[in-house]
């Protein structure tokens, strides 16, 4: 049939000889393609990452914005819980009602924000809540550690502590230490 010529062989490989080293070069092309796509997976992650940690940031400089707001306003809220107090039966019904009004409007706009008021009397004392004034001696040991008197309201914003319950402290006294103070005095 029909033979090939010089020039024709020639020509073929030739055309061969692109093709062998196009092959010689696939795994490392391979491999090259290898790491730019695990290259930009690890960017990915790490735009990820740095953009979740922006929005917790801004989340707690938000919180943190708002609780320096609120913990300026507790005087106001104190202020306005002494005038509800120091109002008397004398006293217009009518103004102590607008007193009521401003003050629930004014802590639930407080308590919009995530302001919570901390629970004292009547609770076992808390030193990561409450802040001790005075003691007053128990003989009931049941009863030793617990709030009997709150002088000024705690807060909290969001479970961060903006002001400590100030309050005063059943302590339980034992027989044996008032047995030997006794024995003290009568020397």
């Amino acid at each position: 049939m029909e033979k090939l010529t010089e020039k024709q062989k020639s020509a073929a490989t030739e055309q061969e000889k692109p093709v062998t080293s196009i092959n010689k070069n696939i795994p490392q092309v391979e491999k090259q393609l290898a790491d730019y796509k695990d290259s930009l997976q690890r960017l990915q992650a790490e735009f990820e990452n740095y953009k979740k940690r922006v929005e917790k940031e801004n989340i707690q400089f938000k919180q943190y914005a708002a609780a320096e707001v609120i913990k300026n306003f507790l005087p106001i809220l104190d202020s306005f819980e002494l005038a509800l107090k120091s109002i008397t039966a004398a006293a217009e019904s009518k103004i102590a009602k607008g007193l009521e009004l401003i003050y629930g409007q004014f802590y639930s706009a407080l308590e919009s924000q995530g302001l919570r008021q901390i629970k004292a009397l009547g609770e076992k004392f808390d030193p990561y809540r409450h802040e001790v004034l005075m003691q007053e001696e128990t003989p009931d040991s049941n009863r030793d550690g617990v709030v009997v008197e709150e002088f000024q309201k705690g807060y909290a914003l969001n479970d961060v502590i903006l002001r400590y319950s100030k309050v005063k402290v059943l302590k339980f006294a034992t027989a044996g230490a008032d047995e030997s103070s006794a024995g003290k005095s009568n020397k």
